[in-house]
């Protein structure tokens, strides 16, 4: 309890360094087309380019999302916004030169599923015609199982889809109704079954801890259901309140929220009862079956994060398409604009609908990469940082090694099984941007 109530503090995900409060060296349109082109150049014949497309529509609003949403029923909008997607696509691969090399692409939203299988079908073709699949490629998507169709799920393998995530976060009718997200277990389990049935080799589920009114009790029911289905993923993270970026979470307040002790008991009660079941613990909030790739990917040192996620591909280059979408040039962060009508007006018009970003430091990216490690294989190698930052975080590491967060060896972190619930207080200590301009107001979630 003692640790908890030390390092439960706000602080940043780490699904970027900078993380977006400290972009500070916007590109211009112009300059991110080149950081875009040179990691392109460098890059796509070795790694090929990942495409993370954003489909922001649903049909109502989970109150404890903090993802960008369009909340509306009228499905007229569906083919507007691809023909804009589509577009922008255009805009790259005409930057590109040539085809790329698709390695990774994923849907995300918003609801991927609000869009009709027939318009979905549009998107994919669209995206290939102007592009190189690899054999391997890792085409995934979200979707809410009660909008999810037989008729979604063959459309989309039949386009090479072949990894499904399904939101789940609780199946406590009480949870369920407070966040406005209600599906049953059958629901649930028939997607499942359609999916497995259609030749899906990947099923992840979102489950989220510290939710209102969640309990242990119904975080260990939940769990035991998830295991009668025995998905091949699963995320198992904490709930990030931020009512004054999301107001929908202002339709509960933080009374109704577990205190910090009874969310981290929630947090090793899942833990545990998932490493009991079988499933191995594979970077932050991330458990999966042995045979999983991504479990082998962890096991092998070259699991991947980026703004989709961990990840088995490790393409530096990631196309961001639509509304409040981030690209990653490796180089540079760029996001689109997040308002729908504003974006595809820009798009339209033949321009990139960027609105801010980052070009990245020497020292920066040499932090990248260190907080990149830790995330996604729990060690780093110190002496991959020339710098004088290192300096100033080998004080702090001091103290979380005293915690039995980590250990120091010859320049190298090792965070150990104490330390997993805390990585991202560990991130902390290397964040130089965070150290020098703590913010005056919270902007980040509690990390605990």
């Amino acid at each position: 309890m003692q640790l908890i109530e030390k390092y439960n503090v706000p602080g940043p995900r780490y699904t970027s360094y900078p993380t977006v409060p400290y972009w500070d060296s916007p590109p211009t349109a112009t300059q991110w087309q080149k950081l875009v082109k040179e990691s392109f150049d460098l890059y796509n014949d070795t790694d090929g380019v990942s495409i993370y497309i954003h489909l922001p529509y649903c049909e109502s609003l989970c109150t404890f999302c903090g993802c960008t949403t369009r909340i509306t029923v009228n499905h007229a909008v569906e083919k507007p916004y691809i023909e804009a997607l589509l577009a922008e696509w255009k805009l790259y691969t005409d930057l590109f030169g040539k085809k790329p090399i698709i390695k990774e692409l994923h849907l995300g939203g918003g609801t991927p599923t609000f869009f009709s299988a027939e318009h979905l079908s549009e998107l994919i073709h669209g995206i290939k015609e102007l592009s190189h699949f690899d054999q391997h490629a890792e085409l995934s998507f979200e979707a809410n199982p009660n909008s999810t169709t037989f008729d979604h799920l063959k459309t989309l393998s039949e386009l090479g889809f072949k990894r499904l995530s399904l939101g789940i976060q609780d199946f406590d009718p009480v949870v369920q109704k407070t966040i406005n997200r209600v599906q049953s277990f059958d629901q649930v389990k028939r997607v499942t079954d359609w999916a497995r049935g259609l030749g899906y080799k990947s099923v992840n589920y979102d489950l989220v801890y510290g939710l209102p009114h969640q309990t242990t009790s119904s975080i260990e029911n939940t769990i035991d259901l998830v295991n009668l289905l025995r998905p091949d993923r699963i995320a198992f993270y904490s709930y990030a309140h931020v009512p004054w970026v999301k107001p929908g979470q202002r339709s509960f307040t933080e009374k109704d929220l577990p205190e910090a002790k009874s969310k981290h008991a929630m947090y090793v009660l899942g833990k545990e009862m998932l490493i009991a079941a079988g499933y191995s613990e594979i970077g932050m909030d991330h458990f999966a079956l042995p045979k999983e790739e991504l479990t082998r990917a962890f096991r092998a040192g070259n699991m991947h994060r980026n703004f989709m996620g961990y990840t088995t591909q490790s393409s530096k280059l990631m196309i961001g398409l639509g509304v409040s979408a981030i690209g990653d040039s490796w180089t540079g962060f760029a996001q689109n604009i997040k308002v729908v009508e504003r974006y595809m007006e820009v798009v339209l018009r033949g321009e990139f609908p960027i609105f801010r970003g980052h070009i990245l430091s020497e020292e920066d990216l040499m932090i990248r990469k260190l907080i990149l490690d830790i995330m996604c294989h729990f060690k780093a190698d110190l002496n991959e940082v020339k710098s004088s930052a290192v300096t100033n975080s080998l004080l702090l590491l001091k103290e979380l090694e005293s915690d039995n967060l980590l250990t120091v060896n010859k320049d190298e972190i090792r965070v150990t099984n104490s330390g997993k619930p805390y990585v991202r207080n560990i991130c902390m200590a290397f964040d130089q941007r965070l150290m020098i301009k703590a913010p005056s107001t919270q902007i980040f979630s509690m990390t605990v």
